[in-house]
């Protein structure tokens, strides 16, 4: 197994309890800094647009703001929802994020998961992935081409001119926020690193050998790619306090404050066509993913048993680490130390914890 690398996965659920949204931003952004001292090496976010519980509706305005108060943090969206992007634009402003940090943008692609996200921009939610690949594809000609001419399903250019090109090159590293079969294929096809957050680590394993085996099947020169898992993590002087402190965000669920449909009731569209929010798609992978959601609002119990979060003293978090990454196999793990509403002493506390006492371990 590779040497670990450790991120921060944050979670901005807490937004609302500021007296603005800018303090709260501020206060985010401060806690990124810190994690850069502290020895953090990557810093995400996940986007949902329409969503309750997320407040970064632009991640790369976020993340040029970011930019200039880090130096050496590596950071990205998880993932941005290439579906609700103009795609030259898209590329522009990640390859000007990507300029601005001095390479340090890492690119994550997704789909999105949830129907009423799309229904509510009036965007066909069955035809996600098919607007999501088109985008992807013009995304990496706009950044390794001088002008681009492109007839597609969704998109048509005529010799755009796209700048400025990614300080990296050909480009940033691109990650797929990987749960289907399909997103794996798609991965493994093109050479893309994946990342992971929702399913229970027997199934995460499972996925992430499935992708290492796709991924060889290409014949692809050069290294294999990386595997990333975020988790939920608290971590106090002891196992009680940590316990104590985490046990209560927790069960608000997944996404905090009562889950990913939190807040929806008294919308006109809702779920957006069914109340799994889904549109009405079923598959095995969809199914799992609710009873996730479902379990993390009852059972502290099934958060720690299905490692999805790590919760101790530093001495047990290094030890349910070392486990977990030898089960799952994965090189970057992510730490949501903000889990829900959690007061921000409790939140801090657990970030430095993380990086003073668990972190050194696994150099």
């Amino acid at each position: 197994m590779a040497t670990l690398e450790f991120g921060i996965m944050d979670g901005f659920g807490d937004i609302a309890r500021y007296a603005t949204a800018a303090e709260g931003y501020d206060q985010h952004i401060r806690d990124a800094v810190l994690g850069e001292r502290l020895g953090y090496r990557f810093y995400f976010f996940v986007e949902h647009q329409n969503a309750t519980f997320n407040y970064v509706s632009s991640p790369s305005v976020y993340l040029a703001s970011l930019a200039r108060e880090t130096t050496a943090l590596r950071f990205g969206p998880m993932v941005y929802q290439l579906p609700m992007y103009h795609p030259i634009r898209l590329a522009q402003d990640a390859a000007l994020l990507d300029n601005l940090s001095h390479g340090r943008l890492d690119f994550g692609a997704g789909f999105g998961i949830q129907a009423h996200e799309f229904v509510r921009w009036k965007l066909p939610f069955r035809e996600r992935r098919a607007m999501g690949e088109e985008v992807m594809d013009i995304v990496l000609k706009a950044w390794t081409q001088d002008e681009v001419t492109y007839d597609g399903q969704y998109w048509s250019f005529d010799e755009a001119l796209p700048k400025p090109k990614p300080y990296q090159q050909p480009y940033p590293p691109v990650w797929v926020g990987a749960h289907s079969q399909q997103s794996l294929d798609y991965a493994a096809c093109h050479n893309f690193h994946v990342g992971q957050n929702i399913d229970v680590d027997r199934v995460v394993a499972e996925k992430f050998a499935y992708f290492r085996t796709a991924w060889r099947a290409q014949g692809h020169a050069g290294p294999e790619p990386r595997t990333l898992l975020a988790r939920h993590v608290h971590v106090a002087a002891t196992d009680a306090r940590a316990r104590e402190e985490a046990e209560p965000e927790l069960l608000k669920g997944f996404f905090g404050a009562g889950g990913l449909a939190a807040g929806l009731a008294h919308t006109r569209i809702g779920h957006g066509g069914d109340a799994r929010g889904t549109g009405g798609e079923r598959s095995p992978d969809i199914d799992e993913r609710g009873r996730v959601f479902q379990e993390t609002g009852r059972s502290y119990d099934f958060w720690v048993d299905n490692g999805l979060a790590l919760v101790g003293s530093p001495e047990t978090v290094v030890r349910l680490l070392k486990d977990q990454q030898q089960r799952v196999g994965y090189d970057v793990f992510l730490a949501q130390h903000q889990i829900a509403t959690m007061p921000l002493e409790q939140v801090t506390t657990s970030l430095k914890l993380f990086g003073e006492e668990v972190m050194p371990a696994f150099r």
